[in-house]
Order: C-alpha cells, then structure tokens, then sequence
C-alpha cells in the first residue's frame, strides 16, 4: 500500500462521542475569526470583497486529440453535482452575509452570482474564459473537452486571470493522466493554490474499510502514485464516495483555516480544522472520505452519516447555464435542442464485470426517493425555465428500469405538458413555468434515456413494455440508447445484461425485437457496441460488425457507437485480467495514437487484453465501412504501409 507515509485518521460517524472541550474549542475560534474580521474593516457587517476568495472548477478531459471521432459535448454534469451542495452553501452565505448562521461564517469561496436568465438563455458551447466584468457562477468552471497545448495555455491564462485559492477537478479514470497535469501546471502557476481531486477515478482507487481503520489505495490512485513518486506532490486532498457533502466540509474546513489578510491556507492547517470539526461533532450525510495528503503522512477522514435523498440535493444546475445541444433532438428549423442533463438514480442494477457504473462498484444504488415522479417532473420545468428545449437522463438505465415509475414519470409528465394555464400546473411547477417561451419549451419538450435490450423484451411482458413505450412517446420521449455490447454468444453469456437467457432466444434475437418494439412505438434508437469482452475473438468481431451492419441495413438503428473495452480500476474484469496493479493512468507521455485516438478513452496499455492493435485498426476500419454514416465518428485514416 503507501510506503513513504504513515496513515492517520478521524472518523467522522454519525454516533461518535462528542468532545464538549472541542465543541467550545470550535465556537472560540469561529468568533475570533469574525472579530478579527470586523476589527480590521471596521464595520459590523463584514463587506463581501473582504469574505470572498476565488475558487476555479476543472473537467479533466479524456482525449488529446478530436480528429477522427464526432462528439456531441454534454455538460459537465458529474461536476455541477458534485459542486451542489458546497456552490449552495456558499451562495446562500454570500447572501446571509458573516456569521454563526451561515454555512461559511467568515471567509467564503467566492462561485459568483446565479446566471440570469438573459444569461442562461445567451449561453453557447464555446469554453468560458473568466471575465472579470461578468462574474457568475458558470465561470468558475474550465472544460477543456482535450488536453492538447492550446488547452494548456488557456488554462493557464485561466489561472494567472483568476488566482484561485482552490482548484477542484473532477476525472474519470481515462482522465486521470490529464488531471493530473492541471494539477501540476496549477502548481507551477501558483504554488499556494490547494488542489482537490474527486470524480469517479477517485471513487474507484481509494476506500476505507469500516471496523479495521485500514485505508485501501489501488496502484492507479493519485494518492499511491504520489507516494511512490510515480507522480510529483501536486494534489493537496481527494474526495470519493457520495462526496457531496464531504467537498463542502472541506471547502469549509479551507475558510476557517485561510490567512485572513494573505488568502492562503496550509494543508496541515486544514487538516487540524477538520480534525477539529470532528472530534466537536460535525456529521454530514453519506458515506465518503476526504484524505489529504501532507510530506509525511495520509491523513483520512472516513465519513459514516445518514442516508440522502438524491432528491433533496440542490439542483445542479442552479448556478450553471445549460449549453449541451444534442443532435438527437432536432428542432422544428433543424437546428439541434438545447439538451440538459437528469440524473434520477447513481447507479445501475446490473452487475456486469466491465461496468464501473454497476451498484456493486459504487456501493449501492441510491434513486430519487421523495414523491420521484412529481420531484423529476418539477426539476424538469426548472430546467426549461433556464432555456432546456430537451433533455438527457444519463442514468445508466431509464428509473433503474422499473415499469412502474416509467408509468408514473410519463404520466405526470404529459399531464404538465397538456396544461393550458397557470392554474392547471401543480403548484411546485407554477413556479417555473412564467413566461411565454416557457411554456412553448414545455409544450415542445423532448427527452431522451437509456434502456436495455433485457428490459425492453422481458418474456410475457411485450403488452407491458408496449404500453410503456407509448407512455413514453406520449410524454415527449424522441430518443433512445441501449447498449448492444456483443451480437455474438459466446461473448454475451458472460454478460449480466443477458440475464433472461432461453435456448430459443440468442441475444441476437432478443436485440433485433427490443429494436422492432421501440421503432414501433416511433422512437429512434441508438446504439453501443463494446468489443474486447470475454470471449472475443476475431471471429466474433466480424459477426458482431456485420450483425450490427444488418440492423442498420433493416432501418433499426440510426446510430451505432463502437467502443473498445478500457479497464476501470475497480471492476471485476479488471481483477480477472490481471490488470489492478498494471494500470498506467497517470503517466503524461504515454502516446496516445491512431487506432486508439478513434475510440473514447482508449490508451495503450488499458484496453482488453483480448484485443491486438491489430484488432483495434479492424474494428475502426471494418465498422466504418460496414456501418457507414450510421457510425457515430468520421471516415477512418488511412494506415500506412511505408
């Protein structure tokens, strides 16, 4: 495990005893703090400019190069989710102002103001560079989409404009090498400004056992890799897990431990705060860690609180304009929607050994819980009173894929949608939808979600996934995308997506009438297909390529996404191949090249071993031509042959 540093922790459980000395310890230093504050400004009410510091948000990007492959960019909703809770508790102390009552009671990170409408209705795709004159919360935000030298310069001509105090990134494990270079030009640029990683690479890499005080780091974690001087001290903290509330604790613990006349905070200071905040008692919700990384030592802080409510967390688009326009839900000019992102569940039922998305990876399925249907519909009508012409549920299947709350969703839904009035909407809703070009949006609104081919041909269930379907298409439902993974056997019975298997019925079959079922009911669909699972084989490739091929043939897809298997850290195929302490996913020259630069987030050195180069370039090519306009990326470079 770590080598160089010694391991020490603070558990903060709901249920631990409480040090009354560090609770008064606590409150001392909140009122000094505060005095100091009024003392050196001379007023009671402690002016803005004098509380704020200025923070900056990273998306640490996936690829080094666009050419040959066609994205539709998404925002970075993985980040505005993890930023909800602290981008609330912030804005909602800058308007409280200083004191015992707010969530930052002295010194505050400085997110900006919520865009206003004109703002949100205005927002492009373009990157958004800081402007000093038009401070909102969307600028506190770098998505780079590539890490190549241009990213890098803007970032930082971001960094030298803003001066961020902190730097949080958000990475996938495909975008750890990436993150980590910010990290390091971070420090270059400004070597007092503390770095935060978290996103689901963190997730994946670090976690801490519950009864043994052992902290278990993977080799491909930032933490590990510092450690061992694989990396440079460039990260100061890590977050994993529900982290939420956790990244607002710590953003919390930054206030109280900061300079006030510097602006500057020292790690082991920080660390003492959250020390401090835990032996007096502070619990937040969820299960996360925060570790922090110091010259000599790991210092964790496993969190242990009460279940949430995905429901119950500040949206995340509060202080974020939408920008995504998908392609996939065109509007009455041609012109693609302004598409936002839902999320209603964080995990997927299924267990399938590649996925890192899986329940048994993320620790759990957590979904809306509160009223789920009406709290969606009304987020949905928050979302179009901020300009969403569509939107996207990104969660790995559709309402965890329970035909019940489909039925309910769909039905609340349409029911808003037909509405003729104010007075006809329920009141949660009435809220949002005020204007004119509200109301058309809602009338006019477009959504999209993921099901699966199991889901979408349960046997003796066709009647119910028809009515389903039509529920759906009544509601506004334009576009769907389902995972096709295989279209050979051998590869799918090692698949848990394939769970309802019968001798009479091959995936192949079962693809083809989930496919009929949905164009049935005059929804689009698209596709992905994943090749480097257990079993494939070149022969498998080639039937996979041409079976795909005969459903486009067919008039059943309108897209089809090939996609080569990339080891996550903690799946289960990852394990099984052997992988776990061979995953170079921080190392900054590793030469990301032609036939990988074709497939997202795939390197050499973290694709299936059941792939050649060989086999990747067969795959790029073979799909491209079978597959044709249909394939979602551009006509394949030629190789050469000097």
């Amino acid at each position: 495990m770590l080598t160089r540093r010694t391991v020490k922790h603070t558990c903060l459980v709901a249920g631990n005893d409480v040090s009354p000395d560090q609770l008064a310890r606590l409150d001392r230093l909140r009122k000094s703090r505060l005095a100091e504050l009024t003392e050196f400004t001379g007023s009671e009410e402690i002016p803005w400019d004098v509380r704020r510091y200025p923070v900056l948000a990273a998306l640490a990007p996936v690829m080094t190069s666009t050419e040959g492959e066609i994205t539709y960019p998404g925002d970075p909703m993985c980040l505005y989710a993890a930023l909800s809770v602290a981008v609330d508790h912030a804005l909602r102390s800058a308007s409280r102002g200083a004191g015992l009552n707010s969530p930052f009671s002295d010194l505050c990170p400085d997110w900006g103001t919520v865009p206003h409408r004109r703002n949100r209705l205005a927002a492009d795709h373009s990157l958004r560079q800081w402007n000093p004159d038009d401070s909102v919360v969307d600028h506190t935000v770098f998505d780079p989409r590539v890490w190549d030298d241009r990213a890098e310069a803007d970032f930082r001509a971001e960094l030298r404009c803003r001066s961020p105090r902190v730097l949080l990134i958000s990475t996938v494990s495909p975008g750890n090498r990436y993150a980590l270079e910010m990290a390091r030009v971070t420090k270059e640029e400004l070597p007092h400004c503390l770095v935060v990683v978290g996103g689901r690479h963190i997730d994946e890499t670090m976690r801490y056992l519950p009864g043994t005080d052992e902290l278990v780091v993977e080799y491909s974690s930032p933490l590990r890799a510092i450690d061992d001087r694989r990396v440079g001290p460039v990260v100061d903290f890590l977050v994993a897990g529900e982290g939420h509330y956790a990244l607002d604790l710590l953003l919390r613990a930054v206030s109280l431990a900061m300079d006030l006349d510097r602006g500057r905070a020292d790690p082991t200071d920080i660390v003492d705060i959250l020390d401090l905040l835990g032996r007096a008692g502070e619990r937040i919700p969820g299960t996360s860690l925060i570790c922090a990384i110091t010259e000599d030592a790991v210092h964790a802080f496993p969190v242990r609180g009460p279940a949430f409510d995905l429901a119950d967390l500040p949206s995340p688009y509060q202080g974020f304009a939408i920008r995504s326009r998908f392609p996939v839900f065109p509007l009455a000019n041609g012109s693609p929607a302004r598409t936002a992102h839902m999320t209603v569940s964080n995990a997927c039922p299924y267990h399938c050994d590649f996925c890192s998305e899986a329940a048994t990876v993320v620790g759990g399925l957590k979904r809306f819980g509160r009223d789920p249907a009406a709290t969606a519909v009304e987020r949905i009508c928050e979302y179009i009173s901020y300009g969403a012409e569509a939107a996207f549920f990104d969660d790995s299947i559709f309402w965890s894929g329970t035909f019940p709350q489909i039925r309910a969703f769909c039905d609340q839904l349409s029911t808003v949608r037909r509405a003729k009035c104010p007075d006809d909407l329920p009141p949660a809703c009435r809220r949002w939808i005020v204007e004119d070009d509200d109301w058309r949006r809602l009338r006019e609104f477009q959504f999209g979600a993921q099901v699966t081919v199991d889901l979408m041909t349960a046997l003796h269930k066709e009647d119910d996934v028809r009515q389903v379907l039509a529920a759906m298409r009544e509601a506004g439902c334009t576009y769907l995308y389902m995972g096709i993974e295989s279209m050979a056997t051998e590869v799918m019975q090692h698949v848990h997506k394939n769970v309802r298997r019968t001798a009479d019925r091959p995936w192949k079959t079962k693809v083809r009438r989930a496919l009929e079922l949905i164009l049935e009911a005059g929804i689009p669909v698209g596709s992905s297909v994943l090749f480097g699972l257990e079993g494939e084989t070149r022969e498998t490739i080639e039937e996979t390529v041409q079976e795909v091929g005969l459903l486009i043939d067919d008039g059943l897809l309108g897209l089809a996404s090939p996609n080569i298997l990339t080891y996550h850290p903690a799946t289960a195929i990852t394990r099984a191949h052997g992988m776990a302490d061979r995953l170079d996913y921080h190392s900054p020259q590793v030469e990301n090249r032609p036939p990988y630069v074709y497939f997202e987030e795939a390197f050499p050195g973290v694709v299936s071993r059941r792939l050649t180069e060989e086999d990747i370039w067969f795959i790029h090519e073979s799909t491209a031509k079978r597959w044709g306009t249909v394939r979602n990326s551009a006509v394949p470079e030629q190789r050469s042959t000097v």
